[in-house]
């Protein structure tokens, strides 16, 4: 009896420390997965990562049979991913909000964690799902849910999804002139967990899913020559202008000194007339890169309307501006004729929360900084296109041309170019601008028009409508980038259906949660 006792206690003792050691593994894993998905953006990463990233999770998974083991290992990949992906929030916080910074950390961490939450349920939704429906079906679906909800919710932060991580992978990006950047993020999820069947099982079925997913990525691929071709073909029969893309790199903290306004304006306009671009192009300025109202009639508006006349050019640049004295400022966007006349301006409509609003400012009264005392900015009515005579540009202030919303709103509205002017100084020399760069090639690529890109301390540049980088800037360097760009009128089906493949991700999911509770309560009948 006192053996049998005691055998019962070993098979315990065993039966627990296999228990942790294989939890203590499942977390490894799922740590590594998070480390792969940070490393699948840059600065220091590459998009081939992202191919690999979610195999170590899935193995993790494997043998979970518990709904909350679940969360927790995908929010551990997630909280790993997103410290690395968005660790320069810390930065901006202490060395513009002036907070201490264990302050920064602390706060970047609720937003790592907040969207770690989405990669939790991401896993946890897979292990719902496990044994009733395949991986191979359940994770990109499952994928594409959780990533545009990230992307809409509490005003949205749709920064590095997983499809961004292609921005240099020219030929399979062209699909995303069909499904968009979730395309791109649903492929490359698929291709996780296929990968990762093969390895795990290695049968002739998984195989057979391995040739057809293969053969897919050939279809996809040989999509994307034969667009660039086609689309560099069009483009070229489309008529043109050039343009002149000034970083003035004005450093953050005197960059609204009241001293400082001539200085700055003296260096845009010494940069503009260095690397005059022909008679009736355009010349484009970062955002903001007026530090006063430019509406205000007086010496400062004068010398920027007399640029305008002397490169006779149409100026493009951004200035804060107001409707009346009372009202809230507007982060908006000037246009001027050769002529030196004002031809139409853009108000920013999605604004930046803590950076141009101040959300709950009762209960954190220390972001107020991040506004610059100007206070919160108000929206602007829509995106609607400025006129350069017959011809029509879509302006994206700063976070703007993140949305793949925005640009398409513009290309509905019969625009020919995208111009994003942004001040990404905020970031310093972080991974920051090199991301937000990273994500404005997508746009390029969904509307199939040109994006030309003029940032405060870079990354300037110019896209073409195939993705391509055509030309950028270093960043943190007075600079002047000049190009030649074609006003383009190419439709397509992500253009005029938008994110079709989300809505029906978001049909799919649902199914799938209807047959797994309904094979669970069988179960347990």
């Amino acid at each position: 009896m006192k053996l049998e006792k005691k055998n019962q206690k070993i098979q315990t003792i065993n039966k627990k420390n296999i228990l942790r050691n294989l939890f203590t593994s499942n977390v490894f894993f799922a740590f590594l997965s998070g480390l792969f998905l940070f490393l699948s953006f840059p600065k220091y990463g590459s998009g081939w990562f992202a191919w690999i990233a979610l195999i170590p999770l899935f193995y993790a998974l494997k043998n979970v049979t518990e709904f909350k083991q679940g969360l927790l290992l995908g929010f551990i990949t997630g909280i790993v991913s997103y410290i690395g992906i968005i660790y320069w929030i810390a930065y901006v916080i202490v060395h513009y909000g002036y907070l201490p910074l264990y302050t920064g950390i602390i706060l970047m961490l609720l937003l790592a964690s907040y969207l770690s939450v989405y990669l939790s349920l991401f896993a946890g939704g897979i292990v719902y799902c496990k044994d009733k429906v395949p991986l191979f079906l359940s994770a990109p679906v499952l994928w594409v849910c959780f990533e545009y909800g990230k992307s809409i919710m509490l005003t949205g932060f749709p920064w590095e999804n997983l499809g961004y991580s292609q921005y240099l992978n020219t030929y399979l990006i062209q699909f995303a002139d069909i499904l968009g950047v979730s395309g791109i993020s649903f492929l490359i999820v698929l291709v996780n967990a296929v990968v990762f069947r093969v390895i795990s099982t290695r049968t002739k079925k998984e195989y057979f899913l391995a040739g057809g997913v293969f053969f897919i990525l050939t279809v996809i691929y040989a999509y994307g020559v034969y667009r660039v071709e086609q689309v560099s073909k069009m483009v070229s029969q489309s008529p043109g202008i050039e343009v002149s893309l000034i970083q003035g790199n004005i450093d953050q903290s005197v960059k609204w000194d009241k001293n400082q306004k001539r200085a700055t304006l003296n260096i845009y306009e010494y940069l503009s007339l260095k690397n005059v671009p022909g008679s009736g192009s355009l010349i484009v300025w970062p955002e903001t890169a007026v530090p006063f109202k430019f509406q205000v009639m007086n010496d400062l508006h004068d010398q920027i309307v007399n640029l305008s006349l002397k490169t006779k050019s149409w100026l493009l640049f951004g200035s804060i501006s107001h409707l009346r004295e009372q009202d809230n400022y507007f982060n908006s966007a000037y246009l001027l004729s050769p002529n030196g006349d004002v031809r139409g301006r853009y108000d920013k409509v999605h604004l930046v929360p803590y950076g141009e609003y101040v959300p709950l400012r009762k209960l954190m009264p220390f972001v107020e900084g991040f506004t610059e005392g100007i206070g919160d900015f108000g929206v602007g009515p829509g995106f609607y296109p400025l006129s350069m005579d017959d011809k029509k540009i879509g302006v994206l202030i700063c976070y703007e041309a993140i949305l793949p919303s925005a640009a398409r709103a513009y290309k509905n509205n019969a625009a020919e170019l995208l111009v994003n002017i942004t001040n990404d100084a905020w970031f310093g020399a972080t991974s920051a601008p090199f991301q937000h760069f990273s994500m404005i090639v997508f746009r390029a690529v969904e509307t199939r028009l040109y994006l030309v890109r003029a940032a405060n301390t870079g990354i300037s540049g110019i896209v073409h409508p195939t993705g391509k980088i055509v030309a950028a800037t270093n960043i943190f360097q007075e600079d002047a980038l000049k190009g030649y760009v074609k006003f383009v009128k190419i439709p397509t089906f992500y253009d005029q259906c938008g994110d079709i493949l989300v809505l029906f991700c978001f049909v799919i999911s649902g199914l799938f949660f209807i047959i797994s509770f309904m094979r669970r309560n069988k179960k347990c009948q």
